[in-house]
């Protein structure tokens, strides 16, 4: 599951959009980090994570390449992890050679001078192992690349398979259906609800938004534009405002007792999420393991096949690094070689951002859903859905505006105020990236 998303670590961003902070990056070039090499020429590489298991799969690099060794130095995920790359940044110290990265902070770590372009020592057949939407995320511009995905969180449509079959009730395949479906079940059984609308998980609506075809940020020229409250968006809120003013949706925040009780006892038959779903499911709900079966998410438009990303992370270089090239190299091997995506799915438990390297490793369904056996093979189909997206300089502030105003909707619940939620989101945004002194277009 994602982690939370990462708090604004002071004014370290750049004035000046991304573009501009990435003309500076060979002026910060020199800062020291912490990879060697030894008398014996042995190269060894720091790299930061916080992937579980994540020692086991750098071991077997480590095995292969004696002239590279890689150091994991464990950290904290998220904002942890970020507030203490940019303090060795700004220190010209102790940053790393290699660093674990959610998608959505690597515009904040470009502006920061922070992690680099290596679209020049990247193999050319790299870009070809991800899916055109997740390979999005980690160039902002051009043909610049500041990150290789590592994992990703396709959305996927989860349900109860045996309170559908009680309730005569057919897998939507669109979003009216979607909708015709929670009616139809609340009305069967008042107790029941096919999904809720979670005030305090903004990844996850920003990745219906996605489906829909927004972006809250676009580069246009050498300026940042936010379109949080874009036509896109408004319906999206609009749906989900309008099922829980009907009272067929729950409103009820995810990851608290009420939600897990709710898992449990099927109250709540369905769940929009992502594709490490399974792993919330089995440790939230372990008793309902077989009970559950995953489909692609419902479409805005019958035969599409869109979906949106919630969660995951990248491997970024930073700037410092005097091995810019070996670094570059582990994380390719890391995820797109055949060894590291099979390790990190054995290891770390992580659903791979490489598509083929997802559907050679995962040939075999999660324990959870042991009696869908063509999961992972519907994930990866799924992930080639994501569609593509920009992430801001100020993801952190817009998404603590979002708990703000969609918890004020969520009280409200009405569409209307679901949706005067996103004007609120993109006035907030707007105002702290003016603040910070971007010009915005």
């Amino acid at each position: 599951m994602p982690s939370a998303p990462p708090r604004r670590p002071g004014r370290q961003l750049s004035r000046r959009t991304v573009l501009a902070a990435g003309a500076a990056l060979a002026g910060t070039a020199g800062l020291a980090s912490c990879g060697t090499s030894s008398g014996s020429d042995v190269i060894r590489l720091t790299f930061w994570t916080w992937a579980p298991g994540i020692e086991d799969v750098v071991a077997l690099w480590n095995a292969q390449n004696p002239d590279v060794q890689v150091d994991v130095s464990r950290q904290d995920a998220g904002d942890a992890a970020v507030t203490k790359l940019l303090t060795a940044v700004r220190a010209g110290n102790g940053a790393p050679d290699l660093v674990q990265a959610e998608y959505q902070a690597i515009t904040s770590l470009v502006s920061a001078n922070a992690v680099a372009d290596i679209s020049a020592d990247l193999a050319p057949s790299t870009a070809g192992h991800f899916a055109e939407g997740i390979w999005s995320s980690v160039q902002l511009q051009g043909d610049s690349v500041y990150a290789i995905p590592q994992d990703t969180g396709p959305l996927q449509f989860y349900y109860r398979a045996d309170i559908f079959e009680q309730h005569g009730l057919g897998v939507p395949t669109t979003w009216d259906e979607y909708a015709e479906t929670a009616r139809a079940l609340h009305s069967a059984d008042p107790s029941l609800y096919l999904g809720t609308f979670s005030s305090t998980d903004p990844g996850l609506f920003m990745g219906l938004a996605q489906q829909a075809g927004a972006s809250w940020w676009q580069i246009a020229g050498d300026r940042w534009k936010v379109d949080v409250d874009s036509e896109p968006a408004r319906r999206v809120a609009e749906f989900w405002g309008g099922l829980v003013e009907e009272g067929v949706i729950a409103r009820d925040p995810m990851y608290t007792p009420q939600w897990n009780a709710a898992l449990n006892n099927g109250t709540q038959a369905g769940w929009v999420s992502a594709a490490w779903a399974p792993g919330v499911l089995a440790g939230n709900a372990g008793s309902t393991a077989g009970s559950w079966r995953m489909a692609t998410l419902p479409q805005w438009e019958a035969g599409e096949t869109a979906t949106g990303n919630w969660g995951g992370s990248t491997t970024a270089v930073t700037v410092g690094s005097p091995h810019r090239a070996q670094a570059v190299r582990f994380a390719e091997w890391m995820n797109t070689s055949a060894d590291g995506v099979r390790a990190l799915v054995e290891k770390s438990g992580v659903f791979p951002a490489d598509q083929a390297g997802a559907a050679e490793a995962l040939s075999a369904p999660p324990e959870f859903f042991a009696d869908q056996p063509d999961f992972y093979e519907l994930s990866t189909s799924n992930a080639e859905g994501v569609r593509p997206l920009t992430f801001g300089p100020n993801v952190n502030v817009a998404y603590s505006i979002f708990n703000d105003a969609f918890g004020t909707a969520t009280q409200r619940s009405t569409a209307a105020a679901f949706v005067d939620a996103l004007a609120t989101i993109q006035a907030g945004t707007v105002a702290d990236l003016e603040n910070q002194g971007y010009d915005l277009a």
